[in-house]
């Protein structure tokens, strides 16, 4: 195939919190005339720029252009819940165990987590930005816990350390009595999202990467021994290599069609807590509770280091295969989500949130990326499978070293996956995985 065109764009339904409560950034420039460049990465979140940083140590001369089509940190890298987590993480298990090589996917996010701390310390980003504090699996019911007691016996099995929370332990921690349990792994780093790719993007421009905003890719088409690619500004740039890295928008031009699950999760953020606020709420500054079960609801507590005094709630996922949230959806979301965070803090209930949005998921059936040549000079990091932060860390460097020829241990691991397998065909799969994704949710109500 020599031409690929979008079928849609990305739309996004409500703010990108976490870089709203940063305040404004230095505006980026949008690609202004027709350039060429010896690599091309479009999009500019954790897999794209990962991807330019790769390209950067890998070939320091080359002249790498990054075209986002919004503004960096506003997509998907902005809308995520910040954890960038080491240990096994699988959304369709019960207690995140899976079923694959868990040492090697841990070797993996960890190398994930070192790319990332490097850039911190290389770009001087702000380090509460990358907080290594670990995080709790929190559990509300006696199931909920009997999948802790099941993930800690599966850690200690590979050799990873973990510590059981009491109710009381994790009402110290959190300032809620909701929790029967936590499950304490010391591993996960847990991000300021947009203030990380913020900073990413900072450093990469002033090591002579060009990131346009607001340009987003239409189409590419090969003319001779190089790759056209045009945008919605009516300007392009020619390369002989494109790395893609929009997640699930790679199906937008036809790539892997009909088998790239389109999901999408909500979540709520409140306004700055007072003094009276914070005194009634109690519990520790910065913190981060994911639930025992995944089908349940995430839980951050923040302070000024990130943006502010403030508690993050996220849950509620819906399959939208168009891509395209609706505010219907949204509105839904935020009152389930206002329920859950009058539950856990009732001396708080009532406070109405500043923020709510929908962040954009793409997963497959059977738990693959797309890290490959797609075609001849045409490479791709996506589908990241609801792990963003590290996976997308990873799917980028990866893509980056085939389009280098550089083999390692990232570009080898996904290389040798399968094909992300067919999906049903719409409307049944829509229909059928919204209806299980309710009846999961409502399972997981109190978690």
């Amino acid at each position: 195939m020599t031409r690929y065109t979008a079928k849609r764009l990305p739309v996004h339904r409500g703010p990108a919190a976490w870089a709203a409560i940063l305040g404004e950034d230095t505006p980026g420039l949008a690609l202004s005339e027709n350039t060429t460049a010896d690599f091309v990465v479009v999009g500019g979140g954790f897999a794209g720029l990962s991807a330019a940083r790769r390209l950067t140590q890998l070939q320091p001369n080359a002249r790498i252009v990054v075209l986002e089509a919004g503004e960096i940190a506003q997509g998907a890298a902005g809308r995520n819940s910040g954890f960038m987590i080491d240990l096994p993480h699988d959304l369709s298990s019960d207690d995140y165990a899976g079923s694959g090589d868990d040492r090697t996917l841990i070797a993996l996010n960890r190398q994930a987590q070192t790319f990332g701390q490097a850039a911190v310390d290389e770009y001087g980003i702000e380090p509460s930005f990358f907080d290594r504090a670990g995080k709790v699996n929190g559990a509300a019911s006696d199931l909920a816990h009997s999948h802790n007691v099941s993930y800690a016996k599966h850690l200690e099995s590979l050799g990873e350390p973990s510590n059981l929370l009491d109710r009381a332990q994790m009402a110290e921690l959190t300032g809620s009595t909701h929790y029967q349990s936590g499950l304490y792994t010391p591993g996960t780093v847990m991000l300021q999202p947009a203030g990380y790719i913020r900073g990413l993007a900072h450093g990469l421009r002033r090591a002579g990467v060009q990131i346009f905003e607001n340009s987003a890719v239409t189409g590419f088409i090969k003319q001779g021994q190089t790759w056209q690619i045009t945008t919605d500004r009516g300007f392009g740039v020619s390369t002989p290599r494109v790395i893609l890295t929009t997640n699930g928008h790679l199906e937008s031009f036809g790539i892997e069609r009909g088998r790239l699950m389109q999901l999408f999760l909500f979540a709520t953020m409140t306004p700055e807590l007072d003094a009276d606020a914070l005194a009634k709420l109690g519990g520790q500054p910065r913190w981060g509770v994911t639930p025992s079960d995944p089908m349940g609801t995430t839980m951050r507590r923040i302070d000024r280091g990130q943006g502010g005094n403030r508690v993050i709630t996220r849950t509620c996922a819906e399959l939208i295969p168009g891509m395209s949230p609706s505010q219907a959806g949204l509105d839904r979301a935020k009152r389930v989500m206002q329920r859950k965070f009058d539950t856990r803090f009732p001396q708080l209930a009532g406070l109405q949130m500043q923020y709510a949005w929908a962040g954009h998921l793409c997963l497959s059936l059977n738990g693959v990326a797309v890290m490959r040549e797609i075609d001849n000079g045409v490479y791709s990091g996506c589908v990241q499978n609801g792990l963003g932060t590290a996976r997308g860390t990873l799917t980028g460097i990866g893509a980056a070293d085939l389009a280098c020829g550089h083999e390692s241990d990232i570009s080898r691991h996904f290389s040798r996956e399968a094909r992300p397998k067919p999906l049903p065909p719409q409307p049944f799969a829509k229909l059928g995985a919204n209806a299980v994704l309710r009846w999961k949710e409502w399972r997981a109500r109190d978690e």
